[in-house]
C-alpha cells in the first residue's frame, strides 16, 4: 500500500508539471497543439493512477470501476464528436458550455461530500476548513454553471439582455443572502450533516439563481470578459475539490485555470478601458452621437476600384471582427492576403483583444485558415504603423475601430483603446449593411472622408474581390 501511495503522489506531481508546461506552450499558436496534448496527458496520468493506486482511510481501493470507465468512455466519445462537428463561429458557445460543465462537476463534488462529513451518522464541526472548501466549491461551481449556460444562450442568440437598475439591487440582495446562509451553516456547531441537507440545497438554489441574475444584464460586447471571468470561477471551484481531497493534481489544475482566467479577465477589462465592476453592473450601449449628428456621408466603392487600390498598394492591414466569423470569411481572407503578397504587397492583420465573442476569437479563426501567426499584430504594435499603411480593410469589425472612443466624450466606449484605422491613407469597410455594433452606437469611421463602404456578405464579397485582383 505504501508503494502505491508513493506512486500516486509522484503521478500527481508529474501531472502538475505537465499542466504547467502545457499551459506555457499554449502561449504561442505553433506550440499550442503540443501544449494541449501535454496537459491532456497529465490529466490522463492522474486519472489512471488514481484508479489503480488510490486507497481510502480503510485501505480499500476505488469501487465501481466499470461505471467510472464507462463514464470516461462516454464523455470521450461525446466530446470528440462535438469538437469535430462544431463550427468555428460556434466556438464561443462551446467554450461556455464546457466551462459550465466544469462548474457543475465542482458543485456536484460538494453535494456528494457534504453528507459524508463525520462518517456514518456522526456529528461534524461545521466551523472547519473542509466545510469551507465544500461550501465555496458549491457556490462558485453553481454560479459558474448557471452563468455559463446563460452566456451560452446569449452567444447563441436565444437569450436576451435584461438591463434594469433593479436587477443590480436584486443581485446584491442574493449575494448577501448567500453570505448569510454560509455563516448560518458554519455557526451550527457539531451537527449530523445528513440530517441538515436542506441548507446545502438551499445554498445550491440561491447560488444557481445568482449565476443567472449575474449574467442576464451583461450585453454581447462584454462576453469576452464574462467568459474569462466564469472560466476563472470554474478553476477556483475545482481547486476547492483539490483542497477537499488533498489531491495535488486537481489543486494545481484548478489554481492554473483560476489564475489564468483572472489575469485574462483583467487584460480584457484593460483592453476596454473599463473596470470589472463596470462590466458586471454597467449597461454597455446606447448614447453618443446619433446619425443626425455625424459629420460626413457614406461613400461606396466598387469591386474593381477596390481591387485596383489594393493591388497597387505597398502595405495593407486587415482588421477582422465578428462579422468575419459569422460569414466564415477567414479562408478567402487568407487567400486575398496571399494573392496581394504575390504582387509585392505587405499584408498584416490588426487584432483587437476583445474582437469577437471570446478571448482570442480572431486568432482562432485565422489560425484555422493557416494564417501565419507572425502576421497577427496586436493593438499597441499596429497603431503606430497605420499612418504608413496604404489601405486598411475592416471586415465585420465595428466598435473596435470606432473613432468615437477618442472623439466623443458622450459615447459609452469613450476611452476604450481602438485600432486607429482612420490613420491609414485609405479605408475599405466590408459590411452587410449599416448595422451598429454591440455598443449600439453610430460608427464615426463609416462617415470618414477616407472611408469607402463595400456592402455585402464578407465571404462572397472577398471571393469576388479576389477574382478582380487576379485579373489585374
Amino acid at each position: 500500500m505504501q508503494i502505491g501511495n508513493y506512486l500516486l503522489e509522484i503521478s500527481y506531481i508529474l501531472a502538475s508539471i505537465l499542466f504547467i508546461v502545457g499551459l506555457k506552450a499554449l502561449s504561442h499558436p505553433e506550440s499550442a497543439r503540443k501544449g494541449n496534448i501535454m496537459a491532456a496527458a497529465g490529466m490522463f496520468l492522474a486519472i489512471v493512477c488514481t484508479i489503480i493506486f488510490h486507497k481510502n482511510a480503510e485501505g480499500k481501493s476505488i469501487g465501481n470501476i466499470p461505471l467510472i470507465l464507462a463514464a470516461i468512455l462516454l464523455g470521450t466519445v461525446v466530446g470528440w464528436i462535438i469538437a469535430r462537428k462544431v463550427k468555428m463561429t460556434a466556438m464561443p458557445q462551446l467554450v461556455s458550455l464546457f466551462n459550465g460543465m466544469g462548474g457543475a462537476c465542482a458543485a456536484l463534488i460538494s453535494l456528494m461530500e457534504f453528507p459524508h462529513l463525520g462518517g456514518e451518522g456522526g456529528d461534524y464541526n461545521m466551523l472547519s476548513g473542509e466545510v469551507i472548501a465544500i461550501l465555496l466549491g458549491l457556490i462558485i461551481g453553481s454560479v459558474s454553471f448557471a452563468g455559463s449556460m446563460i452566456a451560452f444562450g446569449k452567444l447563441d442568440g436565444k437569450v436576451g439582455d435584461i438591463r434594469t437598475p433593479v436587477l443590480r439591487i436584486v443581485n446584491l440582495g442574493i449575494l448577501l443572502l448567500i453570505v448569510g446562509v454560509v455563516i448560518y451553516i458554519m455557526s451550527m456547531g457539531n451537527i449530523d450533516p445528513k440530517a441538515n441537507l436542506v441548507w446545502i440545497y438551499v445554498l445550491l438554489g440561491i447560488s444557481l439563481l445568482y449565476g443567472v441574475s449575474f449574467v442576464m444584464p451583461i450585453g454581447g460586447a462584454d462576453m469576452p470578459v464574462v467568459i474569462s471571468l466564469l472560466n476563472s470561477f470554474t478553476g477556483v471551484a475545482a481547486a476547492m475539490g483539490g483542497f477537499l481531497y488533498g489531491n495535488r493534481a486537481l489543486l494545481t489544475g484548478g489554481i492554473l485555470v483560476g489564475s489564468a482566467g483572472t489575469i485574462l479577465t483583467i487584460l480584457m477589462c484593460k483592453a476596454m478601458n473599463r473596470s470589472l465592476l463596470n462590466v458586471i453592473i454597467g449597461a454597455f450601449g446606447g448614447g453618443g452621437k446619433g446619425i443626425d449628428q455625424v459629420a460626413g456621408s457614406i461613400k461606396e466603392i466598387s469591386l474593381s476600384d477596390a481591387a485596383v487600390l489594393l493591388s497597387y498598394s505597398q502595405k495593407v492591414v486587415i482588421v477582422p471582427g465578428y462579422g468575419m466569423a459569422v460569414a466564415q470569411a477567414q479562408h478567402p481572407c487568407h487567400e486575398l492576403e496571399k494573392i496581394l503578397e504575390e504582387k509585392g504587397v505587405e499584408v498584416k492583420y490588426a487584432i483587437h483583444p476583445v474582437a469577437g465573442r471570446m478571448p482570442g476569437h480572431m486568432n482562432v479563426l485565422l489560425a484555422e485558415a493557416d494564417v501565419p501567426y507572425d502576421k497577427l499584430v496586436e493593438l499597441d504594435e499596429i497603431n503606430p504603423q497605420l499612418k504608413s499603411t496604404d489601405v486598411v480593410i475592416v471586415i465585420g469589425a465595428n466598435d473596435v475601430v470606432n473613432p468615437a472612443a477618442e472623439e466623443d466624450p458622450s459615447s459609452p466606449i469613450f476611452g476604450m483603446p481602438i485600432i486607429k484605422a482612420a490613420d491609414a491613407k485609405n479605408i475599405i469597410v466590408m459590411k452587410r449593411g449599416m448595422g451598429k455594433g454591440y455598443a449600439a452606437i453610430e460608427n464615426l469611421l463609416f462617415y470618414h472622408d477616407k472611408t469607402r463602404m463595400l456592402f455585402g456578405d464578407a465571404k462572397s464579397t472577398l471571393q469576388k474581390l479576389i477574382s478582380e485582383v487576379k485579373t489585374l
